[in-house]
């Protein structure tokens, strides 16, 4: 048997991404044992028709379990035809039902039905993993739902929102993510027992004269599976069901790759609102001692990223497996699909981690609203002259003027002195006096509907999860 150390190249996802549940998804024993559990329902199937003794499916049965890769191996070294090769093995097994084994069946029959629960399988992992994240979201957008903080726009301070609000973009993206993923687990379909084109032939003529049609036998195959088919296939199902797999996966991997993004635009010090967990031994950089890099943030826009160069592999694959099939699909299927799902999962353990773990940082926080939040609050303080009669051209040129000699003390690292300014300002306090002039300038509460608009997508979030 083939045997893998650390002197061989060793995928990353072998060992360091994914969960263990998933890589044994994509393992070559689960697969195997599929493939057997297959065998057995197409068998369970054509004893119906009579062609397949119940002696045989009991020996079918006994050793669907004894997977021996290191035979099949040896097999396909001297044949080179790794599905065939595995027919032989499990036929080496059962010297009763050898002969039955695939019976009237092309490959793709067995390994595109394969993959199809597979897909399920690892879909369901993937939609539990999204659940958990937006459980995450929703504990931390209820804690930070009216906390105030400074909006960027063009990634330069713009008005004020809160943390919960900010959080609510993400979490409202995931809200779609989720309902995607779920309608896609419940789309798919295996190719069902079409034969070697999809005509059904070989089975049309095998049941012939025994009282059951070759879709009849399709029917008791798949529903043995617990799988739907496709009504139309070639020599394999469709492949823009692997590309709308592909498709909803990237699209989950962009609502991570931004919030990630964002939360490292976040950390960094000169904002330092958030930080991702940072272990208490944990060393940031070789060279810096001092360095708290965004690691988990950074480790989540890379795959994800990954992830998103596959969607064009499944795209080609849709539309070049010429006529009723070649393999132009079948070698990069072998990496794309297990390497999507794999990708995918690290990145929302990872995030799921840093968003249950994040530290928001109160200094850092304070630190933005004293110096750009009173920038925001001036809209206010118009939106109030002109109430009380004040010429509402005149008031903003007089509060632009005023913002622009603000910025630029800001720019040169001295206090920010528009509040000051504002309120000894003469045309504005023939409207307003000081104390009111003070209280409009001050941004805290100056969010909007930004906490209704948070506890409206955590509503909708809890009902995404069917939580109350």
């Amino acid at each position: 048997m083939t045997t893998f150390t650390h002197d061989d190249f060793i995928s990353p996802f072998t060992w360091r991404y994914g969960s263990q549940e998933m890589r044994r998804i994509f393992s070559e024993r689960h697969k195997r044992l599929l493939l057997r559990r297959i065998w057995i329902a197409l068998a369970k199937a054509e004893a119906k028709a009579g062609l397949v003794s119940d002696e045989q499916i009991a020996e079918l049965e006994q050793h669907a379990e004894d997977i021996d890769i290191e035979r099949a191996s040896q097999i396909e070294a001297e044949i080179h035809h790794d599905l065939m090769a595995e027919i032989r093995t499990y036929a080496e097994q059962c010297p009763k039902a050898g002969a039955i084994i695939h019976l009237g069946a092309t490959s793709m029959d067995i390994l595109d039905n394969m993959d199809a629960i597979r897909l399920k399988e690892a879909l369901g992992i993937i939609i539990a993993g999204t659940e958990d994240l937006l459980e995450a979201y929703i504990d931390r957008m209820e804690q930070t739902k009216g906390l105030a903080c400074m909006a960027f726009t063009h990634l330069q301070p713009a008005e004020i929102t809160t943390v919960g609000y900010r959080l609510a973009q993400s979490a409202q993206d995931l809200v779609d993510d989720l309902e995607r993923l779920r309608q896609t687990l419940a789309s798919i379909k295996g190719k069902g027992m079409k034969g070697a084109v999809g005509t059904g032939a070989s089975y049309k003529e095998l049941v012939k004269g025994r009282g059951m049609s070759s879709m009849e036998l399709e029917r008791l195959v798949m529903d043995e599976l617990g799988l739907e088919c496709f009504d139309a296939a070639t020599q394999i199902y469709t492949r823009k069901q692997d590309l709308g797999v592909i498709e909803a996966l990237s699209s989950l991997c962009c609502t991570l790759y931004k919030a990630a993004a964002d939360f490292r635009i976040l950390q960094s010090p000169p904002i330092g609102e958030w930080s991702e967990p940072f272990g208490k031994k944990q060393v940031g950089s070789s060279a810096m001692p001092f360095k708290r890099n965004p690691i988990n943030c950074e480790k989540v826009d890379s795959l994800t990223r990954y992830v998103s160069s596959l969607y064009m592999t499944a795209w080609q694959n849709g539309c070049t497996t010429f006529l009723e099939r070649t393999l132009d699909d079948s070698a990069n299927r072998r990496l794309m699909l297990p390497e999507a799902f794999l990708a995918t999962q690290e990145a929302l353990l990872t995030f799921t981690k840093v968003i249950r773990g994040m530290s928001i940082h109160e200094g850092g926080r304070r630190r933005m609203m004293d110096a750009y939040g009173i920038f925001s609050a001036s809209e206010r303080l118009l939106m109030e002259l002109g109430k009380r009669g004040a010429d509402r051209q005149e008031m903003h040129e007089v509060i632009r003027e005023e913002s622009l000699k603000a910025w630029a003390e800001l720019q040169e690292g001295r206090p920010n002195n528009l509040r000051e300014n504002l309120m000894g300002d003469r045309r504005i306090l023939d409207h307003l006096s000081a104390e009111e002039i003070d209280g409009l300038l001050d941004a805290t509460s100056y969010t909007g509907d930004a906490e209704e608009r948070c506890e409206l997508v955590i509503s909708k979030a809890r009902k995404a999860l069917g939580r109350p």
